[in-house]
């Protein structure tokens, strides 16, 4: 990174305080500074499952083989079901740290996930009664719901009986 330099002037104090022996600086006389640049971005994302949907999203639509996400219980249960309805390839966790998530493409081309979005939002949560589950794309789609028995689909929890936060909706 490069360093950025500025330069400020120097105030000249006042005649009282140079004829008590108070140093003057030259007139004019520049002092440099160094500062760091600012950072934009990076650190600790607010919202780390729409983190993950997007580098999903990215990484379909750059036909990327897999993605590299910052692991977690739920995001590793997300894969769990994105594998289990056929949206991904594999995914594996090969550090506790680090998850890599292998992409699905059908035909070699176009990819297995074509929309993700994210619903319930750190300022927002959403949440669905078990008699309320969203359907995505008429059931071609599915929902992930976090429920009181864990993360799992939309189908699944209305299966169940249970209710609980919207995460995800998946096509």
């Amino acid at each position: 990174m490069s360093e950025e330099t500025t330069t400020t002037r120097v105030a000249t104090p006042p005649a009282d305080q140079v004829e008590r022996g108070g140093e003057r600086p030259p007139q004019g006389k520049r002092i440099s500074t160094t500062r760091k640049p600012r950072r934009i971005g990076g650190g600790v994302p607010s919202d780390p499952v729409a983190d993950m949907l997007t580098r999903v999203r990215n990484a379909a639509g750059a036909r990327h083989e897999s993605v590299s996400v910052p692991a977690s219980r739920t995001k590793v249960e997300i894969a769990r079901i994105l594998k289990a309805e056929g949206f991904i390839s594999a995914y594996d966790q090969p550090s506790a740290r680090e998850l890599v998530l292998r992409m699905k493409y059908i035909g070699g081309k176009v990819p297995a996930v074509s929309g993700l979005r994210r619903i319930s939002k750190p300022g927002l949560r959403v949440y669905a009664r078990k008699t309320e589950m969203p359907r995505v794309l008429g059931g071609l789609g599915i929902a992930i719901v976090s429920t009181s028995s864990g993360v799992m689909t939309g189908k699944e929890a209305e299966r169940k009986g249970l209710g609980g936060e919207v995460l995800a909706l998946v096509w």
